[in-house]
């Protein structure tokens, strides 16, 4: 399959020159022949978002504010344009490389100020935060002293959060720099080498904040708040005092879970390929390959009963237009097309009982065509048009020759009384008016020559004759385009199986369980069965039925489908579904849902391989529907899988004691660092373990 490359890398941190917030710059001179020289000192400020982010600095969160999904197995993050924000400031006397911000996700009920998580805070000034104005629990210890001019008054939002809920979810300080990193995206990596390591393009950068704990398992809204540290980070170790902390909040969003079955994505599409069989057929009983029953029922029939004309009741095989193998040649017909349901019928001899599928696909056919009837005008419209240009064609055979198609096909439309009228002004008139009275009195009247009824090329015979002829009937198409472009149209619906009911495609339920893929054909003889049907309507004589073959002249129907019916459908709407012909992409001829979890897919040719690709969400973070996740190397060809981690599955055991949140310092990163020979991980090595790829399910045709 064709791969689609593009380039990203993780990186720990952007460390600034200065870091943001008041300095006092110094200057003194020593000279020995001069003493005392006064000593000069320079206050200035690094600026930088401390209080308040712009919605411009947001790039991204994911899950994305106000989405419903099963989100349970997912690290929420925040990507920030501004790639160095989260190590602008200095927190404590920790040093480089620790955040002073930390994304912290809180549950329903765990907010006192926000109980049902929608993301609620409280707004005041600045002032009125750091003395403790802005409301209950212990504000951020910020001197005035450190605030830039004008920062007082502005406006900021805070939230109370509980001393227990906040000892319960805080990162430790080694954790706040494992979860920030710098991503870099760009094209693909057409622009260096592999293995080097170019400098980052500034314009690519991102900073990626990501949160140490889980969404819970069961329904219920979360609200994700990036916080400040600052003034906080003695608790990041020590006890929160019993008020609380009203933290800083530069960013909050919201998002629903829903219960998590523990059936996720990747569950789901192992299971569709786990089947041994593929095809869209009814499950068979052991029994001999040879036997014609046997072979007949592995094509895709079924047994249905059946009424005769008689008014005998009996069973007969049915087939749809879908078939597990490829639908065997039809015998050369003794007519061109069908005229009616009884010449579909297929009677099996070994058993004494018929084949219905073709004459049920001629019977729906004109069922459908009688259900609609602007198709049905339509095509009442097309025959009278054709019918009066055949007879047009027929009775002046000049019109056709020596034009091309469409100046033909003009010719035929015009009037030919008044075309006839016009060529006499042209060649006669100006003759006739030099002539005399006299001249015109003694002139030979001739009388006019009127086609009659025995004229051969305008009998019933002669106007079939000249429709089967191919350069005439290109002039006829190009004579009646108006009028036949809205029935060939309703026709190629017809043929690629749209406004067919559902039990016409899937005879027995058996065929496509829930939780299951099929693969099949589609049988052409069918559709031509069907489309025959529908022309069948209105048809008065032969000439009407000649006419059809102009009109089942429409593009041809796919050639094999995929059927699903799976929770896939409903719950993941977006996931890829993608077909190969070799190496060769194959975009679907049509794409239809029924009801709220079937999928059908129609492709123009045979695929050799179908994949399910778990729908993108750009990268983001958290193990996979079985506990585990990708190791990724972190030398020589970076990035590339090394297997699943843990082995037994089950990430439990890297929890904290409280169920939820990750317990990075003590459990994870250690057993993570070994498996690399490594003493400990990076912010950006620990990034890319912690990626989750989307999940891919591949099918190849054997």
């Amino acid at each position: 399959m064709p791969i689609t490359s593009h380039r990203t890398r993780f990186l720990d941190h952007r460390i600034p020159s200065l870091y943001a917030g008041q300095y006092r710059l110094s200057v003194e001179q020593n000279i020995d022949t001069v003493a005392d020289l006064p000593t000069r000192q320079q206050n200035f400020g690094v600026r930088g978002p401390r209080f308040s982010l712009g919605g411009s600095e947001i790039h991204g969160c994911y899950p994305v504010p106000g989405a419903v999904g099963k989100y349970s197995q997912i690290l929420p993050h925040i990507t920030l344009d501004a790639a160095g924000l989260p190590w602008a400031r200095l927190l404590g006397s920790y040093g480089d490389g620790v955040p002073w911000v930390a994304l912290l996700l809180f549950r329903e009920d765990e907010l006192p100020e926000d109980p049902q998580a929608v993301g609620e805070v409280t707004i005041s000034t600045v002032r009125q935060l750091l003395d403790g104005d802005a409301g209950p629990g212990k504000p951020p210890s910020i001197t005035a002293e450190s605030l830039m001019e004008g920062e007082a008054d502005m406006a900021c939002s805070s939230v109370l959060v509980p001393a227990e809920v906040f000892a319960t979810i805080r990162p430790t300080v080694a954790e706040l720099a494992l979860l920030a990193h710098i991503r870099e995206g760009g094209p693909p990596d057409a622009d260096h080498v592999r293995g080097t390591d170019p400098e980052p393009q500034l314009a690519d950068l991102n900073a990626t904040v990501v949160t140490g704990r889980f969404p819970t398992q069961t329904a219920g809204r979360h609200v994700a708040h990036l916080v400040s540290l600052e003034g906080f980070h003695p608790f990041l170790t020590g006890t929160p005092p019993s008020e609380g902390l009203r933290l800083v909040t530069l960013h909050a969003w919201a998002f629903e879970t829903l219960d998590d079955s523990g059936i996720g994505f990747g569950d789901l599409v192992q299971h569709l390929a786990a089947e041994p069989d593929l095809a869209l057929r009814v499950p068979l009983a052991a029994g001999s390959a040879d036997d014609d029953t046997i072979r007949r029922l592995r094509s895709g029939a079924g047994v249905l009963g059946q009424r005769l004309e008689s008014g005998e009741r009996t069973v007969s095989f049915y087939r749809g237009p879908l078939t597990a193998e490829p639908a065997p040649a039809l015998p050369t017909p003794a007519a061109p097309r069908l005229e009616s349901a009884g010449e579909a019928l297929v009677y099996l001899e070994q058993w004494g009982i018929f084949d219905t599928g073709y004459a049920s696909a001629f019977s729906l056919g004109r069922a459908l065509a009688m259900a609609d009837g602007p198709f049905r005008s339509r095509l009442l419209e097309f025959r009278k048009s054709a019918r009066g240009a055949a007879r047009r064609i027929s009775a002046h055979p000049g019109l056709v020759t020596g034009r091309s198609v469409e100046a033909a096909g003009r010719a035929v439309l015009r009037n030919r009384a008044r075309a006839n009228f016009d060529q006499l002004l042209e060649t006669r008139l100006a003759g006739a008016l030099g002539r005399t009275g006299a001249d015109l009195a003694a002139a030979p009247i001739r009388p006019a020559v009127r086609a009659t009824r025995g004229n051969g090329a305008l009998t019933a015979a002669g106007l079939r004759a000249t429709i089967a002829q191919a350069e005439t009937r290109a002039v006829l198409r190009a004579a009646v385009t108006e009028e036949l472009d809205p029935v060939q149209e309703w026709l190629n619906r017809l043929a690629a199986l749209e406004m067919l009911p559902f039990e016409h495609l899937v005879p027995d339920p058996r065929m496509l369980p829930q939780e299951s893929i099929r693969f099949c054909y589609v049988d052409d003889g069918w559709v031509r069965a069907a489309v025959d049907g529908a022309l069948s309507v209105g048809v008065g004589h032969a000439l009407d039925a000649d006419l059809n073959a102009l009109a089942a002249e429409i593009s041809a129907p796919p050639a094999c489908g995929v059927l699903i019916r799976s929770s896939l459908v409903p719950n993941w709407p977006r996931t890829i579904y993608s077909a190969f012909r070799g190496e060769r992409e194959i975009a679907p001829s049509r794409r239809a849902t029924f009801g709220n979890g079937v999928l059908l897919l129609l492709y123009p040719e045979v695929v050799d391989t179908f994949t399910i690709a778990e729908p993108p969400q750009g990268l983001y973070f958290g193990i996979g529907d079985v506990g585990t996740i990708e190791l990724r190397r972190l030398t020589g060809d970076i990035g590339s899988g090394m297997g699943e981690f843990p082995d037994p599955a089950g990430f439990g055991r890297f929890l904290r004691p409280t169920g939820d949140v990750l317990d990075i310092e003590n459990k994870l990163v250690p057993e993570l660092a070994a498996l690399h020979s490594l003493p400990t991980l990076s912010p950006a090595q620990f990034a890319l373990q912690m990626i989750r790829r989307p999940q891919i399910q591949t099918f190849d045709r054997s």
